[in-house]
């Protein structure tokens, strides 16, 4: 499985019930009461995206995530029904960013975070109105805005950097503005979630002159103090080339359980295995 790099790569469970996810080359839908997936959409250029993102409506989201060396035209694609169709719901211009790494939905500000990357410019945090009429550029211009993982909170949005060229930080975003640095990684960077209070973000082994640590983390914290890591495993010998990064995988959406879910790849003794850890009431 992870040669082929099969499976799931994206879900979203909407409030209706239904299951929408990403699957090599294609997005799949499941309703309530069914038992199989069904396709909704053949991807034409990349495998999948990395995350699809959904609002209270049922309104679903994804960004095309693909190698696009000719810095090609970049489409969000949308659906109003559950996934069952989509529609191209805005364009990047041929030139202005390499790929999406990421939609999240902000229920504080019902409105849309994007992130793209990869060089100079392209390395963008965006706020879009959900209908995508109004897209405004919050960040921009190198690799401590190329982010992959977003986090809203109600007094803040907190990210984290994906870039194998400097060092990797944690950020918060007040919502009047200003910018801080929290926590400073040990890699790049590309999932994070909130449980109840708390913040998380996980850093994957992507060997590089400036990501030397062979370790996958979990760092944590709640606003502006108290960050730190918190869990750790080693990369395990298979060659990632061709048996994927190390990589600590968490969840999107709200998260109400008082459990942190981690699933892990590419590591010694908990190679796809999901850990759950019960958050402390204090």
């Amino acid at each position: 499985m992870r040669l082929c790099r099969d499976g799931f790569h994206a879900l979203a469970v909407l409030s209706s019930g239904h299951l929408v996810g990403a699957v090599p080359h294609a997005i799949v839908t499941l309703a309530p009461g069914e038992s199989e997936f069904r396709t909704s959409h053949r991807l034409l250029r990349g495998t999948r995206p990395l995350h699809i993102a959904s609002t209270p409506q049922g309104h679903v989201f994804w960004g095309e995530y693909f190698n696009n060396p000719q810095r090609d035209e970049v489409l969000i694609y949308a659906s109003t029904d559950h996934g069952a169709h989509w529609e191209i719901a805005y364009t990047f211009p041929r030139g202005a960013i390499r790929h999406v790494h990421n939609i999240i939905y902000d229920r504080w500000e019902d409105c849309l975070w994007v992130l793209a990357g990869d060089d100079g410019p392209e390395c963008r945090i965006l706020r879009a109105s959900c209908d995508f009429r109004h897209v405004d550029v919050v960040l921009s211009g190198h690799q401590q805005t190329r982010s992959a993982a977003l986090v809203p909170t109600a007094d803040a949005v907190y990210f984290s950097t994906d870039t194998p060229l400097e060092s990797n930080y944690v950020y918060r975003l007040a919502r009047r503005g200003s910018l801080t640095q929290v926590a400073v990684l040990n890699s790049s960077s590309i999932y994070g979630c909130r449980v109840g209070d708390c913040v998380f973000f996980s850093t994957m082994v992507e060997p590089s002159q400036v990501n030397r640590e062979p370790d996958v983390c979990v760092y944590g914290g709640t606003g502006g103090l108290g960050w730190r890591r918190l869990l750790q495993w080693k990369k395990d010998r298979w060659p990632m080339r061709w048996f994927q990064y190390g990589n600590a995988f968490l969840p999107d959406g709200e998260n109400t359980s008082g459990l942190l879910a981690v699933s892990t790849v590419a590591v010694d003794q908990s190679d796809f295995q999901t850990t759950l850890c019960q958050l402390s009431s204090e």
